[in-house]
Parts: C-alpha cells; structure tokens; sequence
C-alpha cells in the first residue's frame, strides 16, 4: 500500500512518532469495533465513526497542555480516546451501560470528562462554536494561558452562531483555536456545492482573525500547526482558525450509505493519503521502530480494544430509577 508522505522533523522524533501511531490506531480500531457493534444491534441511535480523520484530533492533542480545554461536535470519540479518556467508559456509554461515562445515558453524542476537560460531543449542529468561546473567556478572566480546541466541521462552518461567535472572540482577543475538521462532504453534499468559498479559514479575516490551511493527513503537520496556533493564543493576540483539510471513509453515520461519492475515490484516499499508514513507513524506513515492534503494538491496541467490547457488554444495562437522576430542570 502506498501511503502519503508526512513532514519530517529533525528533533528526537521517534517516541513521538510511535505515540502518534498508536493513538491514532487506537481511534481507528476503537471506532472499526464500534460499527461491529453496532451492526450487532448493541448500540442504537446515532453513531458517527471518525475512521481517516485521526490524524486531526491526534496532532493538535500533542499541541496541547495541561488545563487546556476541547469541545466538539457529535463525531466525537476519536477526540475523547485522544485526550486520554478510557476506552471502557467510552464504549460503554456507547452500548447505553452504567459503565459509560454518562451512566449510559447520554450516548454517542453526550459523553463529557471533567478530568480530561472533555467538554462534550455536541448533536446540534456548530452549537459547540460559542460554548467553546465561552471556555476561552473563563481561561482569559482566570488568566491562565490555558486555550480551547473548539473542533467543528466543514458544513456547521456556514452556521450564522458560527460568525456571532468569531465576532464576539475577536472583540475580547479570546484564547480559542476554532478547528474546522474540513472532511470535504459534510452531512452528505461537498464542500464546492454548499460552500462559496474554496478556503474557509479564510472567512475570518472579516474579523481580523488569522489562520491557515493544513494537510489533515500528516499528523506532523497537524502538530506544527497547532503549536503555532496555541502559542498565537498564548500571547494573548486572540482567536486563530485552523482549517484542517482531512477525509472520512465511512459515510457521515452508520445510517449513511454515502452514494455522494464513489467507491474508488475512497479507496484511492485510503491507499495513498492513510493518515496511519503514513506514520507507519516512516517510522520503520526511519528505524525508530521495527516490523516486529510495530506488529507489537498492533497486537495491544486490539486486546485493549476487544477488552473494551466486552466490558461494554457485561457492565449492567441502566437501571430505571437513574431516569431520575441528574436532572436539574
């Protein structure tokens, strides 16, 4: 398999490369174990899988520090394994088991972390936009050089609260880095038909906002940009926008066919542009791990994953008295 080229970088790369591998396969393999499940009918509703866009969530959460906050849409589960929330809750809360991170409640849409500062997948489209403003302003009052990845994709990008929102976090020079997860289709209608402008990032210069296109499938890439975009926050210059460029192989939901698209244009993005495949050469063409070290940790991921299945289905289904907890209205 031929795969895209990722930057290289001259710094002692190799401890970074090998956690980029293995995160961004744990999304792949947590998220390919999930559409299992829910072919098997053990999870319903909706279920939206992030399977080729790992390289986004993986790079920018190696951009980030401690304190600092991410918020995004319901195509969420990668951003929850990536910022170190455990697999067994997550699919447990998938499967609808007390052992989720909601009690089972909440779903594939409703899962937040307050240790973790996982702030939500939310199902109301570009609605995560001003919340996440909204974090960025508490860290600015608090100043504590902490920023928010507020992640958000290319079809909520033409949501007006969208343009509210950069208004109001320009005006205040808030510490938000707005991620557009551009994955070219949206809920299901590309990018050329539903948007007018070729570069969205570009849409914030109207408020004086910078930012800057990134190649999504080059995790390095990805990394670079968000340092620079974190320090911009950092120094209190105010909100940046990173339109990071990516693709998803699966449809927008498991409910999707995804006939938009043909089947050899993904089959060419996954044989030459695989964001995972990418790391994978170039770390054993660059000796920083073996075949047989790479096999290694391809053999963990999947026992962590299998082991992530089956505590979703023995943890106990949600009791009917829990319908009256949490409830605050």
């Amino acid at each position: 398999m031929a795969a895209s080229k990722v930057t290289k970088k001259s710094t002692d790369e190799s401890h970074d490369l090998l956690k980029f591998y293995r995160d961004m396969l744990l999304i792949r393999r947590f998220e390919e174990k999930a559409g299992q499940l829910y072919g098997m009918g053990l999870i319903g509703g909706f279920c939206h899988l992030y399977i080729g866009q790992e390289a986004v969530v993986v790079g920018l959460e190696a951009a980030a520090r401690d304190g600092d906050k991410r918020i995004t849409s319901y195509r969420d589960h990668g951003h929850m394994l990536a910022c170190g929330m455990d697999p067994n809750g997550v699919m447990a809360e998938l499967t609808g088991r007390s052992g989720g991170y909601s009690k089972g409640k909440g779903g594939s849409m409703h899962m937040f972390s307050k240790e973790k500062n996982f702030y939500g997948g939310h199902g109301i489209v570009g609605a995560q936009v001003p919340l996440g403003a909204g974090l960025a302003f508490a860290d600015r009052y608090r100043e504590n050089n902490c920023v928010t990845f507020t992640y958000f994709g290319d079809g909520a990008a033409n949501q007006g609260q969208v343009y509210e929102t950069f208004n109001m976090a320009a005006l205040w020079k808030l510490p938000v880095i707005f991620v557009i997860e551009n994955n070219q289709y949206a809920m299901g209608t590309a990018q050329e038909r539903s948007t007018s402008s070729p570069e969205i990032y570009t849409r914030g210069e109207a408020f004086g906002i910078k930012g800057e296109a990134v190649d999504g499938m080059d995790v390095i890439a990805v990394k670079t940009a968000g340092d620079k975009a974190a320090d911009y926050c950092r120094a209190g210059k105010g909100p940046y926008i990173l339109e990071i460029k990516t693709y998803r192989y699966r449809g927008h939901s498991m409910s999707d066919p995804a006939k938009y698209r043909t089947r050899e244009e993904v089959q060419k993005m996954r044989a030459q542009r695989d964001p995972i495949e990418a790391v994978r050469t170039l770390v054993v063409s660059e000796k920083h791990a073996t075949d047989e070290e790479i096999k290694t940790i391809d053999k963990e991921i999947k026992e962590i994953i299998n082991a992530c299945a089956e505590y979703a289905k023995d943890s106990p289904e949600v009791s009917a008295e829990e319908l009256w907890t949490d409830i605050y209205a």
